[in-house]
């Protein structure tokens, strides 16, 4: 079954199709500085994402190797896309319910912020997946 999303004005909606990542908690600077807290992610295929709407979508080169997509509307953070990967990391929040996901990890442990504890029942990694 498919999943809709979008952001909190509406000025960006999409369609993500299965199978969809479970949800990885980043606890990187820059994730929290973009989300104002850690970034919940699931990923996909570039070819399961369909938008219906997309008159609001920005693009910011976060890094050398990647790019942030959000709202210009209303500023809600959408995406985290890596230079070349065959997916694209979707922001869970933004995703209507139900969403049938669970979380699955956290990266970038190391990074974590110093006013919350980790999830001790969550596999943690000191950087990304692959190790990244």
């Amino acid at each position: 079954m498919s999943v809709s999303g979008g952001c909190l004005c509406g000025a960006v909606r999409f369609r993500l199709e299965p199978p969809l990542r479970g949800v990885v908690l980043c606890h990187c600077g820059m994730c929290r500085k973009h989300h104002g807290h850690v970034g919940a992610y699931t990923n996909v295929a570039h070819g399961q994402l369909a938008f219906e709407t997309q008159r609001g979508l920005r693009w910011y080169r976060s890094s050398d190797f990647a790019r942030r997509g959000f709202c210009a509307e209303c500023g809600s953070t959408l995406f985290w896309e890596r230079d070349g990967a065959a997916g694209i990391s979707v922001a869970a929040g933004t995703l209507d319910a139900p969403t049938g996901l669970g979380t699955t990890a956290q990266i970038f442990v190391a990074d974590a912020g110093d006013y919350y504890a980790l999830d001790p029942a969550l596999p943690a990694h000191a950087r990304g997946l692959g190790g990244e």
